[in-house]
């Protein structure tokens, strides 16, 4: 019962925030700390949740999947390389599953 509880908050408090954004005064939302916050906080929270997939995928503790983790680095050199995200897509889950198949 608490994890609907906890789905149905969850819910509740992003529709609270997208109303917020609506009915925000344009003054409060033309400010440039307002600006530089709603510009930063989507690369925080895309940070978090590779982070909590990529160390934390099984539950509250650490855990260090070689695989998965050169996959996730796999992937960040391919994206300083320029390359198309389905390309990145494709060398991150081929890293990752070769390093399976050989065991690790």
């Amino acid at each position: 019962m608490s994890v609907w509880i906890a789905v149905v908050a969850t819910g509740l408090g992003c529709y609270a925030l997208k109303l917020g954004g609506l009915v925000a005064p344009r003054r409060v939302l033309d400010d440039p700390r307002v600006r530089r916050f709603t510009e930063l906080i989507p690369v925080a929270l895309l940070t978090a949740l590779i982070t909590v997939q990529a160390l934390a995928p099984d539950g509250p503790s650490l855990e260090f999947d070689v695989p998965r983790l050169a996959g996730l680095g796999s992937a960040v050199a391919a994206l300083l390389l320029r390359a198309p995200f389905l390309v990145v897509l494709a060398v991150a889950a081929a890293v990752a599953a070769g390093l399976r198949l050989a065991g690790l």
